[in-house]
Formats: structure tokens, C-alpha cells, sequence
């Protein structure tokens, strides 16, 4: 079995204050995987962590059996919509076009093939008609849908989404969650920063359970259960219980 991604003994702190604890993972590769826990949970600082953007206290991270900075062009992240500088005087397409740059070296300009690309990603995401828009005159949902659309275009095998679904309108997450399934499907994979519980069975292959250490990992149905929940988030959801997203 491939694993993209292997974690063995990550712990992190910041200021001296323990965020993640000695977490192990070997995740599966073409799988959308949701990354749930509560706030203050260490789910940013995961992903940032495997992304090499932050030092780590003890543990070793592989990407596809290399250290991350080997295959740091195999994986695209889309941040938290207020880690932007929405006033950045770029347009959509300039923003969807830098998902071009880990492809290219640093003299090399933009050429025909790159432009392509940014095109077909924007036409999957249905922004093309916002090529030409600057990124801060945008609503939510598009904001969301052009960070998408850099991923696409950079054609990484693994994106990284953090709360992807925050401030976008249900039409944007229905079109948001196609896309993330047609490429899971293509065999990326794909982990998604999650609060929405009641959506989870629904959206994902898999998930991972995080409170500072790992709760659980495995497949939707038999990992995102009442036990594991309460677990992670000190309490039961009862809410979830009685409407039966859960057992």
C-alpha cells in the first residue's frame, strides 16, 4: 500500500506550550479525509508541520518516502481565508497562474501550457468570468473557489484544504465537495480541514480525530462514531446522536 504521507512521533509546541503530542499516521493514498477536533485542536498546525512551514520537537514526516522538502512541489495548500491579504492588487487569474511556479525554475517565464492550465482549472471551478477580477472584490465563495483553483492548477498529488467551507454559500461547498471527490477519485489525495459534523459521513472517505494527540483515524464509518467524538471534543454531541449522524 502507498502512504503518501507517514508521521511517526510528531509532537510541536509553541512558546513552550505543547500543541501536538507524539502523533502517527500513515495515511492512504486517493482518499478525501476530514481532519476534525475543536479549536486550539493542532489541526492548522498539523498541516503545517507537514508542510515543513514550522519546526517540530521530535517525530519524522515522509512524503511519499522523502523528506519534505524532496516533494514539497507534490503538494499544494489552501490556507485559512484570513491567512490573505485580500487588498494584494492580483487578479484571479494572476492568483490561479502561481500555481504554476513550483513547476518552473526561476528564470523560466509563463508560457502557453501554464496558461492553459489556469484556464481549465477556472473552468472547473466556474470562475473563468472572474479571470480578470481583482481577488478582493470577490465574495467569499469565489475567494474560495480561486485558492482551489491554484491548487488544481499547480497539479499536486496532494492538496491540503484549512476550513475550506467557512463563509462560502451551500451552492460553492456542493461544488467545492465535486471537485474534491473527482480527485480523490484520480487517486490524490486530500486532507480537509472540517467544523460542519453533520456533513462529515457524507464528504469523506476518512478521518482523522485531533485534540493535541491523535483520537482516531480510519474510515468514516467506523471511526466517526459517539465514543471517538466525545472523545475529542470533551463531550458528547447529543445534537448529532438524535439526528443519527452518529452512533
Amino acid at each position: 500500500m502507498t502512504h503518501p504521507i507517514v508521521i511517526d512521533g510528531l509532537s510541536v509546541s509553541y512558546d513552550k506550550k505543547r500543541v501536538l503530542s507524539n502523533v502517527y499516521l500513515h495515511l492512504e493514498e486517493g482518499k478525501l479525509i476530514g481532519v476534525l477536533g475543536p479549536n486550539g485542536a493542532g489541526k492548522s498546525t498539523l498541516f503545517k508541520a507537514i508542510l515543513g512551514l514550522i519546526d517540530s520537537n521530535a517525530g519524522n514526516i515522509k512524503v511519499y518516502g522523502e523528506d519534505i522538502r524532496e516533494n514539497r512541489k507534490r503538494m499544494a495548500y489552501v490556507p485559512q481565508r484570513d491567512e490573505v491579504d485580500w487588498t494584494f492588487p492580483a487578479t484571479v487569474k494572476d492568483i490561479v497562474l502561481m500555481g504554476r511556479f513550483p513547476a518552473k525554475t526561476i528564470w523560466q517565464k509563463m508560457n502557453a501550457t501554464d496558461h492553459q492550465k489556469a484556464k481549465e482549472a477556472m473552468e472547473e471551478l466556474s470562475i473563468l468570468d472572474l479571470a480578470d477580477r481583482q481577488i478582493g472584490a470577490l465574495s467569499g465563495g469565489q475567494q474560495q473557489r480561486v485558492f482551489l483553483a491554484r491548487a488544481l492548477c499547480q497539479e499536486a498529488d496532494i492538496l491540503m484544504l484549512d476550513e475550506p467551507f467557512v463563509g462560502v454559500d451551500i451552492t460553492t461547498e456542493e461544488h467545492i465537495i465535486r471537485v474534491l471527490r473527482k480527485l480523490s477519485h484520480e487517486g490524490k489525495t486530500l486532507l480537509v480541514v472540517h467544523h460542519d459534523l453533520s456533513s462529515v459521513k457524507a464528504y469523506f472517505d476518512q478521518v482523522i480525530l485531533i485534540n493535541q494527540r491523535l483520537i482516531a483515524y480510519g474510515d468514516t464509518e467506523s471511526t466517526f462514531v459517539a465514543d471517538n467524538i466525545a472523545k475529542t471534543y470533551g463531550a458528547p454531541h447529543t445534537i448529532l446522536l438524535e439526528a443519527g449522524h452518529v452512533r
